[in-house]
């Protein structure tokens, strides 16, 4: 099983989507990271495609 850079919990921004707002890593599988936004509400991020900020005042 390959590790991701993410781990539940952490809080992150998806720059190429500003409106999703914040979201919560609820999984994260390698490249495959389930989020719970804001404004979008569960997205699965390819993060080899998309990148994610870590957000660390929320």
């Amino acid at each position: 099983m390959e590790r991701s850079e993410f781990e539940p919990g952490l809080f992150v921004r998806c720059p190429k989507n500003p409106e999703w707002g914040v979201g919560q890593v609820q999984s994260a599988l390698g490249e495959k990271v389930t989020v719970m936004f804001e404004h979008a509400g569960k997205v699965v991020v390819n993060t080899a495609a998309v990148a994610l900020d870590r957000v660390e005042d929320f």
